[in-house]
């Protein structure tokens, strides 16, 4: 039964794909949809392809691994909800639909005089060593996922989820990403819904968590923030918001903003992302809790929700949810592969945009990313939080710079991103601060003045040249 219901998941995949391949006549179709996208699409869309494979294995592995701890992962991950859709959606959409930006690189590259073509190459190039890694953690928990429902090895089931992404993005870009995505987020709305409520079931209650964590001989586990002091809880709480500051600098992410069809869809489309957000934090967290009481001695924490899926539910359901773990999966690797085939075809090349680059690109990381995930495998949570990271600081204080303040003379933007991807790179090779505080905030305030004082130069600039 589970493989009937994962057979028939994956076939709906490519189906979308053909169907997806026949809207695509040109590069404005490949890369948004033409700007035809409507709010519900687009919420769903844009949260699944934000929450990937971290957000079902790894968030679920961190609650099992924190205990009480974890929820703070909640309000964090979701105050980048609120920033991209009040901070970014309105006023992106507005600006990239009079630009004509097909992605978020060009949009920051554009009116960068002689440090356009710079820029654009740079930030091509951090999409690219991101999206590897991040990508090699998506085919390697669709991995984990397929061979825990189906009696294959791990490496064949790494190859057969990156087929199958890979195909559909190949076929119909934009189009397959974000249908495909929109079917995929409601299927991890529906495992948040229905696992974690088993499994609160099977403990006993909300009250029985509690009972539960604190029997377990790890004492730790019932830490609000397990840390020395009030200074040192500060900023593990500090470091874990930095997450939600990295969402406006994700590629995958905004690119979901520029193609709404009209900023009338935004109220409705902020609305569902949020209460989407909240149902699937919240769940996880409570079934990583859940998890630890009913299975004290797992050894693999972010293997949680696929064990409990066996133990908890039926055949059928748990095919539903191997499913789900796959959807948070490919939800996200389809825009990554579909933002990285861009960032080539489009952005390195000077905005003269070419299909057939698009589908090669793609094809080719994927390829790097399976070989990644077969051969270097790592912690799924890790990963994704330091590709993540590396972005969000890279690009975002430069785009709510661009947004809210106005332009930036092209050099600080040139700054900006160097020293807002590089600090995070640097800082991860060292001792971490509890929660990463060090390098999610520091790169991230960084980038930011330097954006600011960009803006502030351009300015002086323009009222120098006005007569």
């Amino acid at each position: 039964m589970i493989a009937l219901t994962l057979f028939c998941y994956l076939l709906a995949l490519l189906l979308v794909g053909l169907w997806a391949q026949r809207r695509v006549s040109g590069s404005e179709d490949f890369h948004l949809a033409g700007r035809r996208l409507g709010a519900v699409v687009a919420a769903l869309s844009a949260s699944a392809s934000s929450s990937s494979a971290w957000t079902l294995l790894g968030m679920s592995g961190a609650a099992y691994a924190w205990g009480l701890q974890a929820i703070w992962l909640v309000p964090a991950v979701i105050s980048g909800f609120v920033i991209n859709w009040y901070l970014v959606a309105p006023r992106l959409q507005a600006a990239s639909h009079r630009t004509g930006a097909l992605t978020l690189i060009e949009f920051l590259a554009q009116g960068a005089q002689q440090h356009t073509q710079i820029l654009r190459t740079l930030g091509a190039a951090i999409v690219l060593f991101c999206f590897t890694f991040y990508v090699a953690s998506q085919f390697q928990a669709a991995g984990t996922a397929i061979s825990a429902a189906l009696p294959i090895g791990q490496e064949l089931a790494i190859l057969i989820g990156a087929l199958i992404v890979i195909t559909y993005v190949f076929l119909g870009g934009f189009w397959a990403a974000s249908v495909t995505d929109a079917i995929q987020g409601v299927m991890m709305l529906a495992v948040a819904l229905v696992l974690p409520i088993a499994a609160l079931i099977s403990v006993g209650g909300f009250g029985a968590v509690i009972e539960g964590l604190s029997q377990l001989d790890a004492p730790e586990l019932m830490a609000w923030v397990d840390q020395p002091n009030l200074f040192w809880a500060a900023v593990f709480v500090a470091g874990l918001f930095g997450i939600g500051l990295g969402y406006p600098g994700q590629p995958h992410v905004v690119n979901r903003f520029m193609a709404l069809k009209s900023p009338k869809e935004i109220r409705l489309g902020r609305a569902l992302a949020l209460g989407w957000a909240a149902v699937i934090y919240s769940g996880m967290v409570l079934l990583g809790w859940c998890g630890r009481i009913l299975m004290p001695e797992l050894a693999n924490g972010e293997s949680i929700l696929l064990v409990l899926s066996v133990d908890l539910l039926p055949a059928v359901l748990g095919g539903v949810v191997t499913g789900g773990v796959l959807a948070a999966i490919m939800s996200t690797a389809d825009s990554q592969l579909l933002v990285a085939g861009s960032a080539v075809s489009h952005d390195i090349r000077g905005g003269r945009s070419a299909l057939m680059i698009d589908r090669v690109v793609i094809a080719i990381l994927g390829a790097l990313a399976v070989m990644l995930a077969v051969f270097f495998p790592a912690s799924i949570f890790e990963r994704v939080l330091f590709a993540w990271q590396v972005m969000g600081n890279g690009f975002g204080p430069l785009l709510l710079v661009l947004l809210w303040v106005g332009p930036v003379a092209s050099r600080y933007r040139l700054a900006a991103v160097v020293l807002g991807a590089g600090l995070t790179v640097f800082i991860s090779f060292f001792p971490q601060l509890p929660g990463n505080a060090l390098e999610r905030l520091l790169p991230f305030a960084v980038a930011l003045a330097v954006s600011w004082l960009g803006a502030i130069q351009q300015r002086k600039d323009s009222n120098y040249l006005t007569p």
